[in-house]
């Protein structure tokens, strides 16, 4: 059969007939809409990140009391209609407490991650970018901050730089900051090598406009998505310096003071220790979950 043949023999198309409709991509609305749907650990997940906000910005709203005031013929009482999660061994309410406290532990946990986002960031843009030697040295310091335990580099921090919940912040966040860097690095890496970038440079393009307005913007969606999941580890370590005493001093309700004032209490009072426990392993859990939501979950709906 000659291709004059076969042209013959295909069947036109029907009169009025166009081509077959493309179908429109889903609105990002509709999108999250049918995300959340299908995934009630989400939004169970967002209720309580939002609840923590709410407690940490307007803490009057959850626990209009005082959290340093406490009737001590209260004391210890178990969790009840009065008393949502109990007292402790001053009197004073411990729901109250938590929920003023929310305002002191997120401070510290934004500026630890701010620290690690911005200095991490920085870092690997350089490293990943320029290339060469200025490469091999910022990511052999990078290297050195990843052989050191998270909390170790933390200790060491705090003992130079003295106790509070900045200085604690600050620690978690330098303590954060190879994660960073190698992900912005190789990000930065594989943008540098698109095709939008080297035409760029190819009509004569400085190299910082290009840095700035073509790999930055490219490079930094996974960057947020790991400052997200680090804020929830974060949380921990910020925790966990607290429960060690470098937070910031009596009568501060700080999460991880909370807990270590309530360890000497635990065979009388459980819900002492427990309650601000819960607390911050569900708000853990759930920044851990918007975050794998955010990773893989939003591309996979579209």
């Amino acid at each position: 059969m000659t291709l004059l043949d076969r042209d013959l023999a295909t069947p036109a198309p029907a009169p009025g007939a166009g081509p077959e409709p493309v179908p429109a991509p889903r609105r990002p609305a509709a999108r999250l809409g049918r995300l959340l749907r299908a995934r009630p650990g989400l939004v169970l997940a967002a209720a309580i990140v939002l609840l923590v906000l709410t407690a940490a910005f307007v803490p009057s709203l959850l626990a209009p009391g005082d959290p340093a005031v406490g009737d001590t013929a209260r004391r210890l009482s178990p969790p009840g209609p009065g008393h949502w999660f109990g007292t402790d061994h001053l009197g004073r309410d411990v729901w109250t407490r938590v929920v003023h406290g929310a305002s002191l532990s997120l401070q510290a946990t934004v500026i630890a991650v701010a620290v690690a986002l911005v200095a991490g960031g920085l870092i690997g843009l350089v490293a990943g970018f320029t290339g060469g030697w200025v490469d091999e040295v910022l990511m052999r310091g990078v290297d050195v901050l990843l052989a050191i335990p998270a909390i170790l580099l933390s200790l060491a921090l705090i003992t130079a730089l003295g106790f509070g919940t900045v200085k604690v912040a600050i620690a978690v966040g330098v303590a954060s900051v190879g994660s960073f860097a190698r992900v912005m690095r190789a990000e930065t890496l594989r943008v540098r090598r698109a095709l939008y970038v080297e035409a760029a440079r190819a009509v004569g393009t400085r190299w910082y406009v290009s840095l700035w307005c073509h790999v930055l913007p490219n490079a930094a969606g996974p960057v947020a998505v790991l400052a997200v999941l680090e804020f929830g580890l974060a949380i921990l370590a910020v925790s966990a310096l607290s429960f060690l005493g470098y937070g910031a001093p009596p009568p501060a309700s700080e999460w991880g003071s909370l807990v270590a004032d309530g360890r000497n209490y635990l065979a009388v009072a459980w819900w002492v220790c427990a309650m601000p426990g819960l607390v911050i392993a569900a708000t853990v859990l759930s920044v851990n979950r918007i975050a794998r939501a955010l990773d893989g979950e939003w591309r996979r709906s579209a």
